[in-house]
């Protein structure tokens, strides 16, 4: 990353050695001594890719009979029990009638905030964590930290502010993919392979996040 989060060293700046935004270098002063020739990063963006962990849960005998749940065995009474049963759901199904033809396809929530790591320490730091919720799980299961997926760690000391979009490009452009072009699976409870797409239906956030995840 850019020390001042203009942008990512990814795809197009890969090779980039300052930014292309602010000119800044991509590293810090070599202050010589020991390691005087490693390059360090002012800053360091951790992602952790979606595909492996979504298609583990159709390969896992334990979930993938679940990853069905609320097509299959979600009581649809006109109560709402899940979010199966909300109209934001329904609707997405109407206009999207070929990603809701097969019940495997997941539904995800996103959910963010800032906090700091060090407690009650007078230390002003702020990191964001960006989590992703499978919402195709029974609601007993869906919201439980085995299946909170978290995909971004976006480093401090200050809050991405607007400039959460350059952090979110890694996680936008996987997602673009799952929902264009989907991922071959494997489904442990039919024993089948099926091709899997993959939406973002909700973001979870109180408004301080809202605002800038908005922004």
């Amino acid at each position: 990353m850019c020390k001042d989060d203009c942008a990512l060293y990814y795809k197009e700046y890969s090779e980039a050695t300052q930014c292309p935004v602010c000119k800044l270098s991509r590293w810090q002063p070599n202050k010589g001594g020991k390691g005087k020739n490693k390059k360090v990063p002012w800053k360091v963006l951790r992602y952790f890719p979606l595909k492996s962990r979504l298609q583990r849960l159709f390969m896992s005998t334990k979930t993938a009979a679940d990853m069905k749940w609320h097509h299959e065995k979600r009581v649809n009474d006109g109560v709402l029990r899940h979010l199966a049963d909300c109209e934001a759901w329904k609707k997405f199904d109407q206009i999207h009638e070929s990603f809701a033809m097969d019940p495997r396809n997941v539904r995800l929530g996103l959910a963010t905030d800032g906090f700091n790591p060090f407690g009650n320490m007078s230390i002003k730091y702020s990191v964001w964590p960006i989590i992703l919720f499978p919402y195709n799980l029974p609601p007993w299961m869906c919201m439980k930290e085995p299946y909170s997926l978290m995909s971004l760690l976006i480093p401090g000391p200050k809050g991405p502010g607007n400039d959460i979009d350059v952090f979110l490009r890694l996680l936008i452009d996987e997602l673009k993919e799952l929902w264009e072009d989907g991922v071959f699976t494997y489904d442990a409870s039919t024993k089948e392979n099926f091709q899997m797409s993959v939406v973002v239906l909700w973001t979870i956030n109180d408004f301080p996040a809202y605002a800038v995840l908005s922004g």
